[in-house]
């Protein structure tokens, strides 16, 4: 393409035939060399990664570095102007929690958060009173990753759980602070999922362990003083296809262990008065069904689709006997309204919902029966539902932006139904919501389906079929992409883009329907739906086929990889960051992290014939074909457990060896990051711009 003018030749990967047979049908793969043999280790310590790998990588590193040479000084001025829409020393609104308030803060060129406190009723502006409990800047200081998983402060206030990680792995290391000394105790705790839940008494917490697959296996009950290794195991969970956390109740009665797939889940409770017993079953797993767990004092509150419910009902059950058996429906199902999370407090019950692809909360008053609905009239909006951390509370906060307002935060009180602003998003370089418009539109599919699409532009886009476009999607795990406020996109819409977010099926934007819609042996639906909103915009002229430039990660980039071999010629360019692109290889695969877990949402094509089938025909690395194939930029993180770095670096190889045009195909992997990309709040800043680079130069507005 012109665009790319006098590149290096690209790096040629050396092919290693590897074959392989299942169901009576051969496979073979030239690329399998690049996948690490020592894995597991390797993420751990980077620096034995195969000599051959590395050299193959950074040669990739240096010709995407080549092609993208030009976009340096674009680079710059996205990441500036991005920069520039951040209140570089924002602080959170405290949440209060008995004597304290709990908040975070970052200072002026500070990459990481920094955690507090003040007293209940204190000024957050008043540092005076501010104790800093945890200088994410000070503990990341010389490397080259950090990412915190933040602090977990005890009942009594005394102590707090923190955790990093600090190779991209997302094996995360456990310290205990003491709060008002500022030190850590000798307690460390390796190989955590990062988070731990403190007993009542403050001497003693639960976190769940990753084994060397990176599963998260099993939950321990950890005492302060003693090492690791005489951690007492609580609960062990022999199916490798289930993931495990471990929670806590707002009252502190019970410890959660909740074991899930994507569509099966289980809970187990440990009494706090017993922190020695064994957890009790709620309700055995069975598959398909799912339940979550919420704690109303004398009940549980239990989400659940037991019984049909599709779109989920929510039932009660008494404390002293949670068993299936004794669930009483309070909240019943409504087909086409997804009940998505909900709370309990000592007076009201509320939950989340998601009724044609807006969200609204529903609170009721547990001693009358009243319902009311807390909603807002924009076309397009998001909500985010952060409740209360104290049960005996009227009180709770939730969050609201679309894509042209800014956030805003409230407290709202569930008696008077009186909303509080506390906070709205500061754009330092200004923003005018005037400026710009936010639509929904709706792409009819190719059975009849209409699909969500949300639109951002400014007023003066001409919408002549002129504006270039990035369409983004994802369309996986039922995640609903929300329409809430991004300043980084607004410098793409600066520029004359049309910015827009397929809400395809595979999430859950349309209820639980549309995620069964885009699963299994239903998922090219996904893949047909983005290819319908590209081509609904370019018939009602919001942009064309030779001015789309189509974003998605992780499961988005295995969208990305299926539409590129669809409809390569409806797309001018292709952004897949961490992409899921070698899906028949990775579930072949057991021994890799999310392989089992991940049968229930893909298919198990060791032992389904039919499954093999099914992802074989769409799996983007095994049919990469003799095609046309436009400019792609695939991103990948070497220390990356989700989407390993060789799913992108296989495809990459095999996209150069097959395509018949001449569009370059670029990889980029961060050598000292994983699946998130890169830790600092600036430095990920940096990637998108970069990306964005990427889809201004392919729509030749450099």
């Amino acid at each position: 393409m012109t665009i790319f003018k006098n590149l290096p030749n690209p790096p040629v990967a050396a092919k290693k035939p590897i074959s392989d047979t299942r169901h009576g049908i051969t496979r073979t793969d030239d690329y399998a060399w690049l996948r690490a043999d020592n894995w597991q280790a390797m993420f751990k310590d980077p620096s034995i990664l195969d000599p051959d790998i590395r050299q193959h990588l950074d040669a990739e590193n240096v010709y995407m570095n080549a092609a993208m040479e030009d976009t340096k000084a674009l680079q710059k001025t996205l990441f500036s102007e991005m920069r520039g829409r951040i209140k570089e020393d924002d602080s959170s609104v405290p949440t209060k929690d008995g004597d304290y308030a709990y908040g975070t803060f970052f200072v002026t060129g500070g990459e990481q958060p920094r955690y507090f406190r003040i007293p209940r009723n204190g000024d957050v502006k008043d540092e005076t009173i501010r104790t800093v409990l945890l200088d994410g800047d000070k503990e990341a200081a010389g490397k080259a990753y950090f990412r915190l998983a933040g602090i977990d402060h005890s009942t009594d206030h005394s102590r707090g759980i923190w955790g990093y990680d600090d190779k991209g792995s997302e094996f995360y290391t456990l310290k205990v602070r003491d709060l008002t000394s500022g030190k850590d105790l000798p307690d460390v705790i390796e190989n955590t999922g990062g988070g731990g839940v403190w007993a009542p008494d403050g001497k003693s917490f639960f976190y769940s362990a990753l084994d060397e697959n990176h599963r998260p296996s099993k939950v321990f009950h950890h005492i302060i003083g003693t090492p690791q290794a005489q951690d007492r195991l609580v609960y062990e969970e022999k199916d490798a296809g289930f993931f495990m956390g471990v929670g806590g109740s707002l009252l502190d009665d019970f410890i959660y262990i909740d074991i899930h797939d994507h569509e099966t889940s289980e809970y187990r409770l440990l009494s706090t008065k017993d922190l020695t017993a064994e957890p009790k079953l709620v309700a055995e797993r069975e598959e398909g069904i799912e339940y979550s767990m919420t704690e109303g004092g004398d009940v549980f509150y239990i989400l659940t689709n037991d019984g049909d419910a599709k779109d989920f009902k929510i039932m009660e059950a008494p404390v002293e006997n949670p068993g299936k058996a004794n669930w009483r429906e309070v909240v019943p199902h409504k087909p086409g309204t997804l009940i998505i999370s909900h709370m309990a407090f000592a007076r009201h019950l509320l939950w989340l919902e998601r009724k044609d692809g807006l969200p609204q909360i529903i609170i009721r008053d547990r001693r009358t029966g009243e319902e009311h609905a807390i909603a807002f009239a924009e076309e397009a909006y998001s909500l985010g539902l952060q409740g209360a951390a104290e049960y005996d509370s009227d009180i709770i906060r939730f969050s609201y932006s679309s894509m042209t307002t800014p956030s805003q935060l409230y407290d709202y009180n569930m008696v008077t139904r009186e909303r509080t602003l506390l906070k709205t998003q500061e754009v330092p370089s200004g923003h005018n919501p005037d400026d710009y418009v936010t639509r929904r539109v709706f792409a009819p599919a190719w059975d009849g389906e209409q699909v969500p699409v949300t639109l951002l532009y400014r007023k003066d886009t001409p919408l002549d079929g002129s504006a270039p476009c990035l369409l983004y999607g994802y369309g996986a795990y039922g995640i609903t992409i929300p329409a809430g406020f991004n300043t980084n996109c607004l410098s793409l819409a600066d520029r004359g883009f049309v910015y827009a977010i397929a809400h395809i099926r595979g999430g859950k934007d349309k209820g639980f329907a549309w995620y069964e819609d885009g699963k299994m042996e239903k998922k090219t639906n996904t893949f047909k739906d983005f290819i319908s909103a590209a081509d609904y915009l370019n018939q009602e002229k919001f942009t064309s086929y030779a001015n789309i430039i189509a974003e998605g990660g992780s499961a988005g980039g295995m969208l990305m990889g299926a539409v590129a071999n669809m409809a390569p010629d409806k797309f001018a360019g292709l952004i897949a960051a961490v992409p899921f692109v070698d899906v028949l290889n990775t579930m072949l695969d057991d021994t890799l992290p999310l392989t089992p877990p991940e049968w229930p949402e893909w298919g198990n094509p060791i032992d389904s014939k039919e499954d093999y089938d099914h992802i074989a025909a769409y799996s983007p690395y095994d049919n990469v074909g003799a095609k046309a194939y436009p400019p792609i930029l695939a991103l990948g993180g070497l220390t990356d457990p989700r989407v390993t770095y060789w799913e992108p670096a296989k495809w990459v190889a095999r996209l150069r060896e097959k395509t018949t045009g001449s569009a370059p195909i670029l990889l980029k992997t961060n050598m000292d990051a994983g699946h998130g990309g890169a830790s600092g709040r600036f430095q990920r800043l940096e990637e998108i711009a970069f990306e964005y680079a990427f889809a201004i130069k392919v729509a030749g507005k450099i």
